[in-house]
């Protein structure tokens, strides 16, 4: 059994309000993106890494990331499209023939953790597409476009999706050409994939897995790194 990791990193990241891609700042002393391979470069079912960047980045990338950290399963480099469904097709696209499962990551989201990544592994064996999930915290409303709330939603049956998602690699590829080709655009890869009418399994993620958008983001994943090295 074969798994790859697909790592769309060429995000633009404009809310961080900083002087370079928001993956490449520093956490804890090292680069985002740097936090998020290393998830992945420990765990033995992984073989290979894809890192999808921004084209003029991918320089910046291989030296500054991949050698500098010794990462040795990123074996490809891809650059990215206009936006991140783009680029993680391309990644896709780079996937070697002989994988068996696919997992997509953000990486801009690095505190996941080894033991979330061999859980949907072993999941995705079972369900053929899975994601991470947590359950909302606050009440949802639906609003229509002059802001007025329509209804309120069961909150008990809304969750909040992350990264990693994993997937039975024909499965994920059938649907980025399929979304492609009728321009459908989605907000994560699970939902192209419900868009062939299959369905996705859902497993328990963590509050900790955010996402590192704005600088009060950053500032509280520098508490979390730091707090778990204690």
């Amino acid at each position: 059994m074969k798994v790859s990791v697909v790592i769309p990193a060429a995000g633009q990241g404009k809310r961080m309000k900083a002087d370079k891609n928001k993956q490449f700042l520093l956490l804890d002393g090292m680069p985002i993106l740097a936090h998020t391979i290393d998830k992945f470069e420990q765990v033995d079912l992984i073989e290979e890494i894809i890192v999808v960047a921004q084209k003029d980045e991918i320089d910046y990338c291989k030296n500054k990331i991949i050698d500098e950290y010794n990462f040795t399963k990123v074996n490809k480099i891809i650059t990215g499209g206009a936006t991140r469904q783009e680029s993680v097709y391309n990644g896709l696209q780079a996937v070697s023939q002989d994988t068996d499962y696919i997992l997509t990551h953000d990486g801009a989201r690095p505190l996941l953790t080894t033991e979330l990544i061999r859980h949907i592994i072993t999941k995705v064996k079972q369900y053929k597409a899975v994601l991470t999930a947590v359950p909302v915290k606050d009440t949802i409303k639906v609003v229509n476009q002059d802001e007025m709330v329509i209804n309120t939603p069961d909150r008990s049956k809304l969750v909040a999706v992350q990264t990693p998602q994993a997937f039975v690699k024909d499965l994920i590829i059938k649907a980025y050409q399929q979304a492609a080709k009728n321009n459908i655009v989605g907000t994560d890869s699970a939902s192209l994939v419900e868009n062939l009418g299959k369905s996705v399994k859902v497993i328990r993620g963590s509050y900790e897995n955010i996402k590192v958008t704005t600088p009060e983001d950053l500032e509280v994943a520098e508490k979390i790194v730091i707090r778990r090295k204690e």
